[in-house]
């Protein structure tokens, strides 16, 4: 899932970065989740999903973006509309990137009652019950990343990027990530995991060849 781009009207830019999020050191034994309710649903045990790595150890729900992007970013005219879903007691899918101003819409395949659960730090923070079938739209207006959760399922754990610009992207299982047509200079990018937390890295872009960058976490 790469979300990162840039329409300039008028302007078409040759410069890029490409790269993957990839974890050293030895990869930690995955985590299960007892489950002790709606097991006739849920099941009885859950990966837990807050590392998830490719037999090369290409980290997937990184969050990456640029902390100086160039001005006068602008979003696609036609923004894809944004949904999580709560299927077989797990949100699907854990991450989703929404620009500032943006609508997540909260569904529910399941046939039980969930409730989906804020915990932000700069928007205004909701507590909402959902049974199936039951659309929530929620708007955010503050740029951060918003972990999401069940009180009723408390394994259940997702986020909410709410994206400040364009330049945004969720890794998926290769571990990779694009941002394209951007003016030569000096970027900083911000890496973030929720497990392995925040790495910040400097890359330089020309205007020919993409700068290729391989970034590295590791647990803490």
């Amino acid at each position: 899932m790469l979300l990162g781009f840039l329409c300039l009207p008028g302007q078409s830019l040759g410069g890029a970065i490409k790269g993957k999020v990839v974890f050293v050191g030895a990869a930690p034994v995955p985590k299960k989740v007892d489950i002790t309710i709606d097991q006739y649903l849920c099941g009885a045990q859950k990966d837990a999903e807050d590392l998830l790595l490719s037999p090369q150890k290409e980290i997937r729900n990184t969050v990456v973006w640029l902390e100086n992007p160039p001005p006068n970013a602008a979003w696609p005219a036609q923004a894809k509309k944004v949904e999580m879903d709560q299927k077989g007691c797990v949100y699907i899918p854990r991450m989703v990137v929404v620009p500032v101003g943006g609508t997540v819409d909260f569904l529910n395949s399941d046939r039980l009652l969930h409730n989906i659960h804020s915990t932000p730090k700069l928007n205004v923070s909701f507590n909402l019950t959902q049974p199936k079938d039951r659309t929530i739209p929620i708007t955010f207006t503050k740029p951060e990343i918003v972990r999401i959760i069940c009180d009723l399922h408390p394994w259940m754990v997702s986020w909410v990027v709410v994206a400040a610009h364009p330049f945004y992207a969720v890794t998926g299982a290769d571990g990779q990530f694009a941002f394209d047509n951007l003016p030569p200079g000096q970027y900083k990018l911000q890496v973030w995991h929720e497990r392995l937390g925040t790495v910040p890295v400097n890359v330089t872009v020309g205007d020919q060849q993409p700068a290729r960058v391989t970034i590295e976490m590791k647990a803490p």
